[in-house]
């Protein structure tokens, strides 16, 4: 659909199917010979029949057309369902890797990308495909033939189809012209407001509780209008346009006939020819004026096409990567530099420690030190501006996610489950081993909280566990962190929502996962997690600035506080005595 994406991912899957297109394209050849079929049956019937008064002519004359529109059916609805099928085919050609890159563009963008509209684009370009729009493009270059017909039956016929022909195609460029603007604004503003509308649905707790909703409305509103008024401006052009073209081509279809009257009075052609040539001037305009009528259609087919490109052109797909042997858990920083995806500042400068098998490690550091991205860097979320993250000795991304991902444990700050049973959650919505996933409730310490939830393990907890608490949805991540014994285990603020009883069971079981020769890294503002860690990592403005043994980290710290302390009050006494 354009020439910048001729050699794109989007494009070869096109290209894949073009013995389907090709297949259209012959079956549209053999709709547009038969649909000749009226304008030679009006001819026989005006000029033999008529004359001959044949009966026996007239009936076989309509036996054959009539078993021509038969045929012409049956060619429309076997190249319908190609069409049907062409798009299908072009759906699941991509519907994974689509799937794949719509989770990647959230992932990069921390989720501030159109949610699914990836997987939109695709859908709206499968059902174009499948829609009447490529018949018109198909059926368009018969027009010339037509024309050549025409011109055949008088060259004042084909003299009147060529001028229509070409008025009615200057009205569908202006039609393209007019209307790609507000529709491509009306496509941006659309993605804007269904994206503003999804996150305040899932904040839907805070707007009701703090009386928000009047002022989300407007904002709302603001988007939505400006969406209206693209569309209505994109449509009043369409349809004005659409409108001049119709009648125009009525008119034409009229004039025709008074043309053809006149070459009939003056003896140039037969009754059969004028009424022939009126029957084909239509037939010859209709591809024409249906491109016109689906050319918003076309337009929005476009935008999805532009996206889709664009979006595989810019996230490429993952080569298949050699496995690896199972983690140790030895986790490497190189210099490692960090900035949010789409960003240009950077949130972690030039990082370097090491992190043997089995230790335990508490990142800590004042807000915004860059604790949580060092986390997604070490888990291979997010990645490096310079420098290398290695697990094993090999760069994070070097390891085949799908692989990797059963030795991992990671619960985010920002607790998220899934629409789900209890035991499908914490098995990582895999085959369920349940006695697996009862271990990993029970090193959770969430094992008898499920088992006092209406159906245990088999509940469903609704969208994002909204039918738990704060606490059981932060228990039950960590199960799920927990699941499969991972050798690399991650925990971003993991008792941030736990009650002493809960942190106690947190400490022991992060001590048995240590002493089973699990790598820990927990992030946590609250100091009762120390006592379960060996080494302390302290970043401040997204640098190290101290690591190693935890009883070491401490006793530089309180001296340094020590020493802050002092020259505080040193000022202090200065300032006073002054």
């Amino acid at each position: 659909m354009t020439a910048s994406g001729q050699h794109g991912e989007l494009y070869r899957a096109l290209a894949g199917c073009r013995s389907s297109l090709l297949a259209v394209a012959l079956f549209s050849c053999g709709i547009n010979l038969l649909l000749l079929a009226p304008a030679i049956y009006m001819l026989q019937v005006y000029d033999r029949v008529i004359t001959s008064g044949s009966i026996p002519t007239l009936l076989m004359l309509t036996l054959v057309v009539l078993l021509m529109f038969l045929t012409i059916g049956a060619l429309e609805w076997v190249r319908g369902q190609i069409l049907l099928r062409l798009g299908l085919r072009l759906q699941l050609l991509l519907d994974q890797r689509v799937f794949g890159l719509s989770f990647r563009e959230a992932l990069y963008t921390g989720g501030k990308a159109a949610q699914g509209q990836a997987l939109t684009d695709l859908a709206g370009l499968r059902q174009y495909i499948a829609g009447s729009g490529p018949v018109a493009l198909f059926d368009a270059p018969w027009l010339p033939v037509y024309l050549l017909v025409l011109y055949l039956l008088h060259p004042l016929f084909g003299l009147v189809a060529l001028v229509s022909a070409a008025v009615l195609l200057g009205l569908a460029l202006l039609n393209a012209n007019l209307s790609r603007a507000p529709l491509q604004e009306a496509g941006a503003a659309s993605l804007d407001s269904n994206a503003f509308v999804v996150k305040n649905l899932r904040n839907a707790e805070v707007v009701e509780s703090m009386g928000m909703l009047a002022d989300v409305r407007r904002h709302w509103q603001q988007l939505h209008y400006r969406v209206l008024a693209s569309q209505t401006r994109a449509s009043a052009r369409a349809g004005l346009l659409a409108s001049v073209s119709r009648v125009f081509r009525l008119a034409v279809q009229s004039l025709i006939l008074g043309l053809g009257a006149w070459l009939v009075i003056d003896q140039r052609i037969t009754p059969g020819v004028m009424i022939a040539g009126s029957i084909l001037l239509g037939r010859a305009l209709a591809p024409v004026d249906m491109v016109i009528g689906s050319w918003r259609q076309w337009v929005q087919a476009r935008l999805h096409y532009q996206r889709l490109q664009e979006l595989l052109s810019r996230i490429p797909e993952r080569r298949q990567r050699m496995s690896l042997p199972a983690p140790k858990g030895l986790v490497a920083a190189e210099n490692v530099s960090l900035a949010p995806p789409g960003q240009r500042f950077l949130v972690v400068r030039n990082a370097s420690f090491r992190i043997e098998p089995g230790e335990a490690v508490a990142l800590i550091g004042p807000s915004a030190s860059g604790k949580t991205s060092l986390a997604r860097a070490i888990l291979g979320i997010w990645p490096t501006t310079t420098g290398s993250m290695r697990l094993d000795g090999a760069e994070i991304f070097s390891w085949d996610r799908a692989e990797l991902g059963p030795h991992v444990g990671y619960l985010p700050q920002d607790v998220e489950l899934f629409d789900g049973s209890v035991s499908a959650n914490i098995a990582r919505f895999g085959e369920i081993d349940p006695a697996r996933v009862v271990a990993a409730a029970k090193l959770a310490s969430v094992h008898d909280a499920i088992l006092r939830l209406p159906q245990g393990y088999d509940m469903e907890i609704g969208d994002a566990g909204s039918a738990l608490s704060a606490g059981q949805r932060q228990r039950l991540a960590l199960a799920r962190a927990l699941y499969g014994n991972p050798q690399l285990i991650v925990l971003d603020e993991p008792n941030s929502n736990l009650d002493d009883e809960g942190e106690h069971a947190l400490i022991n079981a992060l001590r048995a996962e240590k002493q089973r020769g699990a790598t820990i890294i927990v992030i946590s503002h609250r100091n009762t997690i120390l006592a379960a860690v060996d080494k302390l990592l302290v970043l401040k403005e997204g640098r190290v600035v101290l690591y190693g043994p935890k009883a070491e980290v401490l006793a530089k710290m309180d001296t340094q506080r020590s020493a802050a302390l002092a020259r505080r009050q040193a000022a202090g006494s200065g300032t006073t005595s002054g």
